[in-house]
C-alpha cells in the first residue's frame, strides 16, 4: 500500500474525512511552497476543522426547527421604521445568550416579530449555538403530550433545558387554558438565569394575563423571572404582509380588514 493510501485508511478510521480529501493537493502546495512540516500539518488541520464547523452549522439549523431561513440583512429597517434598530443590532452579538439573557419582541401582527427571531436564532446557530424554535401553540401540545405520557420532566430536559436558546414565536394569539398557563410557568422557571428565552408576543404586558387562563398572579410570577434580565423591543408600523398584498393590487374587504386590525 502507498503512503497516500496509508494516511488515507488512517484518516478514515479516525473520521478526518476532510483531511484525507485535501491531503494530496495540499501535500504538492507544501512542496511548492516549501512548507516546513508543522506548515504542513497546520494547514491540514484548518481544513479539517473549518469543515467540521460547517458540518455542526447546518446541523445546528437543522435540529432548530425554523419554519423558514431569515437573515437581519433581509429585515427591511426602512419600512418598519417602528422596529428599535440600534436595540437589534446590539442584540447580533449575541452577548445576551452567553448571559442567559431573554428578549421580547412585541408587536401587531406583521411587523417582522417573528423574521427577527428566526434571524437571530440562526446567526445563533451560524455562531455554534444550541438553538430551539417552536410556535407557543406547539409548545403547548408538546408539553400537554409529554404530561399525558407522564414524559414531562425528560421532555424539559431535552426540549426546554437543553437549548442555550430557546425561541417561542406567537405567544398571546391563542389563550391558554390554566394547565397549559402552568406548564408554560415551569418553562420560563427551569430556564431563568440558565438559559436565554426569545419571545414574541402581540399583546402588550399588561395584557399577558388574558393569554394566562386570566391567572393575574401566576402572570406577574412568571413575567418577574422573564422580565429579570431582558431586553424589550416594542416594534410598531404598518404589516409587512398587507403592504404586499396592496403591492400586488389585492384589496381585502372592509370588513375583514377592519377584524385584523382588531386582532392586533
Amino acid at each position: 500500500m502507498m503512503d497516500l493510501e496509508r494516511i488515507d485508511d488512517l484518516c478514515q478510521r479516525l473520521a478526518m474525512g476532510t483531511m484525507a480529501t485535501h491531503l494530496a493537493h495540499v501535500a504538492e502546495e507544501a512542496v511548492r511552497k516549501e512548507w516546513s512540516y508543522q506548515e504542513f500539518f497546520e494547514r491540514m488541520l484548518q481544513a479539517e476543522h473549518r469543515e467540521r464547523q460547517e458540518r455542526s452549522r447546518v446541523l445546528l439549523t437543522k435540529i432548530a426547527g425554523f419554519p423558514a431561513i431569515k437573515t437581519l440583512e433581509q429585515y427591511d429597517f426602512a419600512f418598519a421604521t417602528g422596529a428599535p434598530k440600534s436595540l437589534i443590532n446590539e442584540l447580533t452579538s449575541l452577548a445576551f445568550v452567553e448571559r442567559a439573557e431573554n428578549v421580547v419582541l412585541l408587536g401587531p401582527s406583521g411587523v417582522g416579530k417573528t423574521h427577527l427571531a428566526i434571524a437571530l436564532g440562526y446567526k445563533a446557530t451560524q455562531s455554534g449555538i444550541k438553538t430551539r424554535f417552536v410556535s407557543a401553540a406547539d409548545l403547548m401540545l408538546q408539553l400537554a403530550s409529554a404530561y399525558r405520557h407522564d414524559r414531562l420532566k425528560e421532555y424539559i430536559r431535552r426540549a426546554i433545558q437543553a437549548p442555550k436558546l430557546l425561541i417561542i414565536d406567537e405567544l398571546g394569539y391563542l389563550p391558554f387554558s390554566r394547565q397549559e398557563a402552568s406548564h408554560f410557568f415551569q418553562v420560563i422557571a427551569q430556564r431563568y438565569e440558565h438559559g436565554s428565552v426569545l419571545i414574541t408576543s402581540n399583546l402588550p404586558f399588561a395584557q399577558w394575563d388574558t393569554a394566562f387562563a386570566g391567572d393575574a398572579t401566576m402572570t406577574a410570577a412568571m413575567l418577574d423571572r422573564l422580565l429579570h434580565h431582558a431586553h424589550i423591543a416594542t416594534i410598531s408600523g404598518e404589516s409587512y404582509r398587507l403592504r404586499e398584498r396592496k403591492k400586488a393590487g389585492i384589496k381585502l374587504p372592509a370588513a375583514k380588514l377592519a377584524s385584523k386590525v382588531g386582532q392586533n
